[in-house]
């Protein structure tokens, strides 16, 4: 098996066989929950449902399909564990996804004073599906949810935040290219990412109201490329903001030195 290596994007996909693809995401979550030293206070089913939703989109963002969860929960089984694992079944649900394999551990032997979580979802792509690097220069760049982090993102139905039916329908308009969740690289960073990786510039919209560097947090909000303004009436009161675009590049040493930035900024970050 080939791993591509999607530098930039937090996804890694191998090649399975001449048809298809294996596409695992994972997402990370400390220090948030209720336990006593947690810097933010939530209830442990949301810690649960805004992790696994992270991971879901990552991997349904490529085009692929979700066929497992791999779940490392380092606290006790009772409360937290029970807890964590209702927002996950409760995300599960919300997605049709309810009845999706997982395997799960908890910490049973040490006591802990800090949420910790960690969710890996493994899924399948046929090849012809695979949604990195379709955009191009002359794309226009949107933004769909607003970037959210910490208390902001407390609240899993929030009106303003993206949820998995929302990238479920973004995949089925004709026009939308590639789909990236947004998440503590904020906006730009995606935004800058995706641009240097299919050799382009990202050139943001100064009418835009957007602040591009905040985190998204769990995933609050996606970015998408689309060659043309396209009509998506099916989103009801979720916002939308056109954020700019990708423009060629005019120099190989310009695109050399856009790509070091880039690749600094990723380094410092992570």
């Amino acid at each position: 098996m080939k791993a591509l290596g999607y530098q930039g994007r937090d996804v890694e996909v191998v090649a399975l066989n001449d048809a298809q693809y294996l596409v695992a995401a994972c997402d990370s979550c400390g220090a948030i929950g209720e336990k006593e030293l947690d810097a933010v206070k939530v209830p442990w089913w949301v810690t649960g449902r805004m992790t696994a939703r992270v991971a879901l989109l990552e991997v349904l963002a490529v085009g692929a399909v979700p066929q497992m969860l791999s779940i490392a929960i380092a606290n006790e089984p009772l409360p937290a564990g029970e807890e964590i694992m209702k927002g996950v079944r409760e995300e599960l649900k919300a997605m049709n996804m309810l009845s999706l394999p997982a395997a799960v551990s908890t910490e049973k032997n040490m006591p802990t004073e800090q949420t910790g979580l960690g969710i890996t979802v493994i899924g399948l792509c046929d090849q012809d599906e695979l949604r990195i690097g379709r955009a191009r220069p002359g794309h226009s760049l949107f933004c769909l949810g607003l970037p959210k982090v910490g208390t902001e993102a407390a609240d899993p139905e929030d009106p303003d935040i993206l949820q998995g039916r929302h990238l479920v329908q973004l995949l089925n308009i004709p026009g939308v290219y590639d789909i990236i969740p947004v998440g503590s690289q904020g906006i730009r960073g995606e935004a800058e990412a995706l641009a240097q990786a299919v050799g382009a510039r990202f050139r943001e919209d100064t009418q835009c109201e957007l602040d591009l560097n905040k985190s998204a947090g769990p995933s609050t909000c996606l970015i998408y490329t689309a060659a043309e303004d396209i009509e998506l009436g099916a989103f009801g009161k979720l916002p939308i903001h056109k954020i700019g675009r990708l423009e060629e590049m005019e120099t190989e040493v310009e695109a050399f030195q856009t790509g070091q930035e880039i690749k600094t900024k990723l380094q410092e970050e992570y």
